[in-house]
């Protein structure tokens, strides 16, 4: 296939584009190099995608219509799936324009496009910050969203309701995923994983929110992409059994569905910083700070909708990806094999 892939010099967008690529299909990957976090990073992702057959890569601003319209016009795309967006809670905090611009203009573009282009179907990423202030775990797909706690939450939920619209006004089959706590080899440097891992190889101590009564659902990248693929190659379709009288949140009469992808394990704080303790085989240095505003207690996602339509679940347990991860920090950014710098 030929598939579009936005914020390809991201996290999760140079994982799928390799992944993509390696199973035969012809990627283009769209990215405009902003400096949210280190560009040397996003350049370094690129060059690890390198010269690749059937990789082409566009250097561009979503939120210009005319170049999005120009791109889709070059050629089809089977499928488009969008991991560009201006992430991050707390700088929400302090910019809220650029989500503005990075998460509703650039995603009402891109519906435009696959409008347009009679894409075969649409993937984008949600977040598990839509839950908000939802104190019921695990996150159910079918649970109510309607009270973010941060603008970042009200942006994927905003892109929910308008990939929602075009699904019914258009037939344009759209997925919404919502991600929890992505880590792995090439993660940003702006999440705990990275932040906690160099701080405790360099000896600083580390930043613990809520003095640490804090859960996260931590997700594996590989157990991520390999959900991203799975639901690409299954079109959303109309729920047959929907009910508009009792609608389902998680589905609808359109070719409309969200789902979660999560590990369904959900991990304390301070377990988290013990394993990553262990993975490097260093003990770290606690600096326990109050909640910060935006960010919610505990995250767990119920994963039984993505298990039934398309047959996975993340399961990589911490320790593993954390060994992995771990690896991967002490390579790139220079850090002596086996021992703190």
């Amino acid at each position: 296939m030929r598939i579009l892939v936005t914020g390809c010099a991201g996290f999760i967008g140079m994982h799928l584009a390799l992944r993509l690529l390696a199973r035969g299909d012809e990627v283009v990957g769209v990215d405009n190099l902003n400096d949210y976090y280190d560009v040397g990073l996003k350049q370094a992702r690129l060059a690890h995608i390198g010269q690749r057959p059937g990789f082409r890569f566009v250097r561009m601003d979503l939120a210009d219509a005319s170049a999005v319209g120009d791109l889709f016009g070059q050629g089809h795309f089977d499928g488009v799936v969008n991991l560009a967006a201006q992430p991050g809670v707390r700088y929400s905090l302090i910019n809220p324009q650029a989500y503005a611009q990075s998460n509703l203009v650039a995603f009402v573009n891109l519906l435009e496009g696959c409008r347009h282009g009679r894409v075969g179907h649409f993937v984008y990423a949600s977040s598990s910050s839509v839950y908000g202030g939802n104190t019921r775990v695990p996150f159910s797909e079918s649970d109510n969203v309607d009270h973010p706690v941060s603008l970042y939450a009200a942006t994927k939920k905003s892109n929910e309701l308008m990939a929602h619209t075009y699904s019914h006004l258009f037939g344009l089959p759209t997925t919404g995923l919502r991600f929890f706590t992505v880590y792995g080899p090439w993660g940003r440097p702006d999440m705990s994983a990275t932040l906690f891992a160099r701080a405790i190889l360099e000896g600083r101590p580390i930043d613990v929110f809520n003095n640490g009564d804090m859960e996260r659902d931590f997700t594996y990248i590989d157990d991520i992409v390999e959900g991203v693929v799975r639901v690409l190659d299954r079109p959303a379709a109309p729920d047959p059994d929907f009910d508009p009288a009792q609608p389902d949140p998680a589905t609808s009469h359109a070719p409309w569905r969200i789902y979660n992808i999560g590990n369904h394990q959900p991990v304390r704080l301070g377990d988290y910083i013990a394993a990553m303790e262990h993975a490097i085989g260093v003990a770290a240095r606690r600096n326990l700070l109050p909640m910060q505003p935006g960010d919610v207690k505990s995250t767990c996602a119920d994963t039984a909708a993505l298990r039934d339509a398309v047959g996975f679940a993340p399961a990589t347990p911490l320790a593993e990806g954390l060994r992995r991860f771990v690896a991967w920090v002490r390579e790139y950014y220079g850090f002596p094999a086996g021992r703190a710098g």
